[in-house]
């Protein structure tokens, strides 16, 4: 059985790289908001799991995998999962052009809730769809994804389960965090080979060696759980939530290993605002603790696997 990748799925994720690569360089986190959005809904990623039959490209989550992992790598701003994941729930917002944050369960905040179009608050009472808010800014870690308070008066009803639009968020998110960890790598492996002392590049010494090498290892080990749960809600399987809860778990912490690991291989450069490493860094973090931390979802994946309530978010 083959379990790679598709052609058309790698294109698909090579064509959101290309543009990426000119729209969103490092350049345009310091000054733009939505970079390369355009281009991207013409490509038809905001679309992609819309159903053709309200012009979308009719894709499953696992098909757009590589491409949610180039906006990690590129550490695209803007609520790119939240707009992707909810678009079949709100065909209005598969143009792209609006876009949707959302209130997850245990979180107080929305990011990017002043780009935000549509709002979708998920909570015990089902999915309510809201279109106006009143927003406050509330202070957060990701520079690049704000965070506001908000309040509504009115909303609508959606039918449409809380459970599954989680777990697809939660998947879409771990993706993106799989694509954080693999440039927070490329760039340590990188300076590593041109940062020198006592005469000899730090990439050379085993300790630095062994560290990447771990990170490596947490991220090859993790971008299998987040197929693994893509195909299992493309699937309707019945574990799925838990196949969900360890690929976010994972990919959250591979994410955070290798921003450990890039602070220590920079040193206390890797704190300045003037090096762009810190805009990976800090969306590992803020998407870590998107859609449930590592410890709500193990937590989660436990009672799955040991019995108890696996069914409670955060």
């Amino acid at each position: 059985m083959n379990f790679a990748f598709t052609d058309e799925q790698l294109a698909f994720g090579a064509a959101v790289r290309d543009v990426l690569r000119d729209a969103c360089p490092p350049a345009a986190l310091r000054t733009e908001r939505r970079p390369g959005w355009r281009r991207l809904a013409e490509l038809g990623l905001f679309a992609a799991l819309v159903p053709p039959e309200h012009d979308g490209l009719g894709l499953g989550l696992t098909d757009v995998l590589p491409a949610l992992e180039e906006t990690g790598r590129a550490c695209l701003p803007g609520p790119v999962v939240e707009t992707v994941v909810a678009a079949p729930l709100l065909p209005k917002a598969a143009g792209g052009e609006l876009c949707v944050s959302v209130v997850a369960p245990g979180q107080a905040y929305a990011a990017d809730a002043d780009l935000a179009g549509l709002l979708l608050v998920l909570g015990p009472d089902g999915v309510r769809l809201v279109e106006t808010a009143e927003i406050t800014p509330r202070p957060g870690i990701d520079p690049c994804r704000p965070l506001f308070a908000v309040a509504y008066d009115a909303y609508e009803p959606l039918e449409s389960s809380v459970e599954p639009v989680l777990h697809r968020l939660a998947v879409a998110t771990a993706a993106q965090l799989v694509g954080v960890a693999r440039e927070l790598l490329a760039r340590s492996v990188a300076y590593a080979r041109v940062r020198t002392q006592f005469g000899a590049p730090i990439g050379s010494f085993q300790a630095v060696k062994h560290r990447l090498a771990d990170v490596a290892v947490a991220v090859e080990f993790a971008a299998p759980l987040v197929w693994r749960a893509a195909l299992a809600l493309d699937a309707g399987a019945p574990a799925a939530g838990r196949d969900a809860s360890a690929a976010k778990a994972a990919a959250g912490e591979a994410a955070a290993l290798a921003a450990g690991s890039a602070l220590q291989v920079h040193g206390a450069v890797g704190y300045t605002d003037e090096l762009d490493l810190r805009f990976w860094l800090a969306r590992a973090w803020s998407l870590g603790a998107a859609y449930g931390t590592g410890a709500d979802h193990r937590a989660r994946l436990r009672a799955a696997l040991l019995g108890g309530d696996a069914r409670r978010w955060p």
